[in-house]
Order: C-alpha cells, then sequence, then structure tokens
C-alpha cells in the first residue's frame, strides 16, 4: 500500500491527501449535507427577497398570498432539515453510504421542486411532498436495518458465538 503524501494546508497543521479523494469514509455524506445547508441557505433568501418585495417587515409571517406560501414552503423544508441531516447520516454510517447519498440527493431535488411548486400554489406542493416522505422513510428503513444489524454484530459475532 502507497503512503498517503503530506501537503501543507491553509492552516498550521498539515493534511494528508490521499491517492484520491474518495478515501475519506464520509466524503459523500459530507457533501450531501453540505449542499442541503446551501439549499436553506437560498431558501432563506427567497423569503428575504419575497419580504422586499412584498413589503413584509419582520417579525410579520402574514402579507399576500404569494409571500404566505413562499414563507411556509421555506419554513416546512427548515423542519424537516434535523430529521434529514440525522437520518443521512445514520443510514450512511450503518447501512451504506452510497444508497444513503444517492436517497439524500434525491431528497434535495424533491424539496426544491417542493419548494418552488408552494411557492406557485399549494396544490403544486403535493407530489414533490410525498416524494420527499417517501425518501425519509426509506432512510428510516435504512437506518433501522444497519443499527439491528450492527447490534446483531456485536451481540453474536463479537465473541465468537452464534446464536442457536
Amino acid at each position: 500500500m502507497r503512503r498517503p503524501s503530506v501537503r501543507p494546508s491553509v492552516g498550521c497543521r498539515p493534511s494528508v491527501v490521499g491517492e484520491n479523494a474518495m478515501e475519506s469514509p464520509a466524503l459523500g455524506l459530507a457533501a450531501v449535507t453540505v449542499s442541503a445547508v446551501l439549499q436553506q441557505a437560498y431558501f432563506s433568501l427567497q423569503v428575504i427577497g419575497a419580504r422586499r418585495k412584498f413589503r413584509v417587515s419582520p417579525p410579520c409571517t402574514s402579507g399576500p398570498p404569494d409571500f404566505e406560501r413562499l414563507f411556509r414552503a421555506q419554513a416546512n423544508c427548515s423542519e424537516y432539515f434535523p430529521m434529514f441531516v440525522a437520518l443521512l447520516w445514520t443510514s450512511g454510517i450503518f447501512f451504506n453510504q452510497g444508497v444513503s447519498c444517492a436517497c439524500g440527493a434525491l431528497y434535495l431535488y424533491a424539496r426544491l421542486r417542493y419548494f418552488h411548486g408552494y411557492a406557485e400554489s399549494a396544490q403544486q406542493r403535493l407530489r414533490p411532498l410525498y416524494v420527499s416522505a417517501a425518501l425519509l422513510w426509506l432512510l428510516v428503513a435504512f437506518s433501522c436495518v444497519g443499527i439491528l444489524s450492527s447490534f446483531w454484530r456485536l451481540c453474536f459475532h463479537a465473541n465468537g458465538r452464534h446464536p442457536a
């Protein structure tokens, strides 16, 4: 095995750079997480723009229907964000990073469609809402399978014991 090269980083400590960037055990999960954070920032900026356009000053949350739909879309996406990140990482660590990242990327696309659909009309949010909910439930299932599998290995294979 080839030893990783050491390259000075911007900070004080040198960083270790492997043969390729995919050697990081959580690179995909980190990329999807940062994408999700950027998406939340985008949604927030859209609300800021709508506040200016419709002249709705904080802390008011009511105004013209176009503003209220956009505001609700951003709030709904923010409410699901912590659950999404927790499930993405749990599923990625205990089940499979690649499958979890694919589900995460699809979830982010569905939430983007949800946001833009809701901004147009309340009815247009429904299909992306159902798709994103199904993807969250899939991440829940993957997380449960991964955790149960880890407990199984820990309990029955740690000392060479096997269930009867």
